[in-house]
């Protein structure tokens, strides 16, 4: 019963999530994809303590593959964010 109510909390996340950024306007991208990449920052930490208190090895596996994706997730914000601000540079 618990799995069929994260999924429906995940389900419904995703859909309102999606809702959300395909309204937010083109000038308003950039701004938030820097939040968003502060955000990313506390996902690795959650990652890590995650991983430090598992007691299973599959558990501590799951932990690693958190701490993995968050951080490619974190790299790759902050590289997306330096490409996009580089484009409105001046040209001198």
């Amino acid at each position: 019963m618990e799995f069929i109510i994260l999924l429906i909390v995940f389900a419904i996340s995703t859909i309102v999530g999606y809702r959300l950024i395909s309204n937010v306007p083109s000038l308003l991208h950039t701004p938030l994809m820097s939040g968003m990449n502060a955000l990313s920052g506390v996902t690795v930490l959650g990652a890590l303590v995650a991983a430090a208190v598992a007691l299973r090895t599959g558990s501590k596996a799951l932990g690693l593959a958190a701490i993995v994706l968050a951080t490619v997730n974190l790299v790759g914000g902050f590289m997306v964010t330096g490409r996009m601000l580089r484009m409105f540079r001046s040209g001198k």
